[in-house]
């Protein structure tokens, strides 16, 4: 091998190397308390949203340190990304602080869940229909617009937003 040959590659390897830790991992000991920001950036919300929860009853009150900074247990983090996945199917906070509030007090609040899951997928269906309903009426419209376009020709105005329909008026009750 001559002085202008390039070094052999190596392959990357997930060897050991000794005494090396990465650094991120070594600050995420499991069992001691986890600070507001350090939960935060686990669960991926903001601190701003742990206060909220707390306020709502979500989690409950973390232990204060002597500074004053709010201390969670490490199995905070669990708690966070599971109502984060309670409320991504839907369930509203004041629902889920109803839920659990009633199993904290012994009750067993499955089929309210159940029945509030059905509730949620009938809103659902009925807003898809309502969805499919304008897209309908959209593309009626766009179809429409097409031939005063064509009608019109590139020098006059075609009056498109002129030609929507009327907006159904609803009596106000008094």
């Amino acid at each position: 091998m001559s002085s202008s040959d390039p070094p052999p590659e190596r392959p990357l390897t997930l060897e050991p190397t000794p005494q090396f830790i990465l650094p991120s991992m070594a600050d995420e000991t499991l069992d001691r308390p986890l600070r507001a920001g350090e939960l935060a950036r686990r669960a991926g919300v903001s601190k701003d949203t742990l206060r909220f929860y707390e306020r709502k009853g979500l989690l409950p009150r973390p232990l204060r340190l002597a500074n004053n900074y709010r201390a969670y247990p490490p199995e905070t983090v669990d708690r966070v990304l599971w109502l984060r996945r309670v409320l991504a199917a839907g369930f509203t906070l004041d629902e889920l602080a109803r839920i659990l509030a009633l199993r904290e007090s012994g009750g067993i609040p499955c089929r309210q869940v159940r029945d509030l899951g059905a509730a949620k997928l009938a809103e659902i269906e009925e807003r898809l229909r309502d969805l499919e309903t304008t897209r309908e009426s959209l593309r009626d419209l766009l179809a429409d617009w097409d031939r005063r376009l064509a009608e019109a020709g590139p020098d006059r105005r075609a009056g498109l937003l002129e030609s929507l329909p009327p907006f159904p008026r609803k009596e106000r009750s008094r």
